[in-house]
């Protein structure tokens, strides 16, 4: 079972239904993952908004990076790219910030940011990715 107790059909549901996704942590280094999931998701045709406060005002994947998660709402997930310790924190934010979901990437795990956002409604997926999810379930965009 996945590290954060979801089926197959909720993930697929969540990248089917999401729109505007907010990577926080996204990173102007092509050899960084943030990077490549970044230009991952604008290529499938997500409303994708970049977040890193030392990149604010430049372009990533032909979006505009922000400073903060609040200039990147209004949000449908929240992809995350920070380690597992400053997890907690972005979770929080996007809870306050009425995202629908949090996605801690591939590595980032923790369990009591994710209760919290289950608690608060949302979706939690842990120490996963999209870019591989998306091939693994074989979505296409017209899914």
């Amino acid at each position: 079972m996945a590290t954060d107790g979801l089926d197959d059909e909720t993930i697929r549901e969540l990248l089917l239904n999401t729109r505007r996704i907010a990577v926080v942590g996204a990173s102007a280094n092509p050899a960084r993952p943030s990077h490549e999931v970044t230009g991952f998701l604008v290529g499938r045709g997500f409303d994708v908004t970049p977040v890193n406060p030392g990149l604010a005002g430049q372009r990533l994947h032909g979006a505009t990076v922000v400073a903060s998660l609040e200039e990147a709402g209004p949000l449908d997930l929240v992809d995350i790219f920070r380690r597992s310790e400053e997890a907690g924190r972005v979770v929080d934010e996007a809870i306050r910030l009425g995202a629908k979901a949090v996605w801690m990437q591939l590595g980032v795990v923790d369990h009591a940011a994710a209760e919290r956002a289950r608690a608060a409604g949302l979706i939690a997926v842990m120490d996963r990715c999209p870019a591989i999810e998306w091939p693994r379930l074989r979505l296409s965009l017209g899914a």
